[in-house]
């Protein structure tokens, strides 16, 4: 089986669906543009039959972008699907994903129907998207609360109509791990064809597990990863194509790759919150403002000896220029005598040790301590 995996980047379709952040389609075009050169390999542009808008943006994106598949979603619709089809015509290669809910609590609640009846309007969904293009994706909505061999049969028999793509969701965020990745397994292990089509993961991230279901569904088989960037979706939002492409660049023993340029990450990270004004959280992995960030003393001491003691991956990377050695009160001489040699001070331990009190005088009256604080500072000592 092949270790690539590919990047699914769904930003543009459920990472745009958070409240204040929907983008024109000119944004939408330079988001678009960003991910082709950041390596994704397909591209899902909008979900044509919801506004004249996401149909006009899945148009344009078709003709701007060549490089990534562009899909367009669809419920198991004749009507969605059509919309789907029409908006994919420029598109140098294109794929309908459409599907329908497959827990029992969907079926019941949702479509007030029965399994036997979501079977064959699966069935005829994927049939009738099939004759609109040849790669059609098909997602079993909330997947993570299915009954397994309900799931399996509908897996089977969308594949057996002609999906080449079958997306199993974590809709609502629902599964652990080991619960998620068994899920998986269990379908490679019970479906009939299923090597004929790519299994893909989409994993939600209501109890902040994510990236780790994700991680589990591809160790399992599962060779097409659905991410958004920075994490945005839904509720809490999805998996997070920075986190997925790092952790497996970072764990090459697993032997997995992808086509994804990692230095560009960052740079993309920024576009997308700026264009979606969705400020990213410091603590974020790989692309918040502390990620690279050292402020404990113990910790700087040790970066400074040796990155390798506190950073798992360099940050350029990511496209970050440097890590950042941040002097707060909990900060120790080590790291007060790398920033003022970098100022172009030095100075002898005695000398440098009160430095460092009068230092702490100024820490713990600011949250952080700047290079301006630090040369008023080395001044006192120079003049004196």
């Amino acid at each position: 089986m092949s270790q690539r995996v590919q990047i699914f980047d769904t930003t543009l379709r459920d990472g745009e669906q958070v409240p204040g952040s929907q983008l024109t389609t000119e944004e939408k075009i330079i988001v678009a543009t960003q991910l082709e050169k950041l390596g994704v390999d397909v591209i899902e542009a909008g979900f044509p039959v919801s506004s004249p808008g996401d149909f006009r943006s899945v148009v344009e994106i078709s003709k701007a972008v060549r490089e990534p598949i562009i899909c367009a979603l669809s419920r198991a619709v004749t009507g969605d699907i059509d919309a789907a089809g029409d908006a994919l015509k420029f598109a140098k290669r294109g794929r309908i994903h459409t599907g329908i809910g497959s827990s029992d609590i969907h079926i019941q609640h949702k479509f007030n129907t029965t399994r036997e009846k979501i079977l064959e309007r699966a069935i005829a969904a994927t049939k009738y998207a099939k004759g609109k293009v040849e790669d059609v994706e098909f997602y079993c909505e909330d997947a993570g609360r299915a009954d397994l061999v309900f799931l399996a049969q509908l897996v089977e028999a969308v594949i057996a109509a002609g999906a080449t793509v079958v997306n199993i969701p974590d809709t609502t965020g629902y599964c652990l791990p080991e619960e998620y990745g068994a899920k998986i397994k269990y379908i490679f292990e019970n479906v009939k064809g299923i090597h004929n089509a790519t299994i893909s993961i989409h994993c939600h991230n209501d109890l902040g597990l994510a990236t780790a279901n994700s991680l589990a569904g591809i160790r399992e088989g599962a060779r097409q990863v659905e991410v958004t960037m920075n994490g945005i979706g839904e509720r809490a939002g999805n998996t997070s194509l920075e986190e997925v492409v790092m952790a497996l660049n970072v764990h090459k023993e697993l032997g997995y790759e992808t086509g994804v340029n990692s230095q560009l990450i960052y740079p993309t990270s920024q576009l997308v919150s700026k264009m979606m004004r969705m400020p990213v959280q410091a603590n974020k992995a790989i692309v918040g403002r502390n990620a690279f960030a050292h402020s404990s003393g113990i910790h700087q001491d040790g970066h400074l000896k040796n990155t390798l003691n506190y950073e798992i991956m360099n940050p350029q990377d990511v496209g970050v220029d440097k890590s950042d050695i941040v002097l707060t009160a909990r900060s120790g001489r080590h790291a007060l005598k790398h920033r003022l040699e970098l100022l172009g001070y030095t100075f002898e331990k005695a000398i440098l040790d009160d430095l460092y009190t009068k230092f702490l005088d100024v820490a713990d009256l600011k949250k952080e301590v700047n290079d301006k604080d630090l040369v008023d500072l080395a001044r006192t000592v120079v003049i004196a």
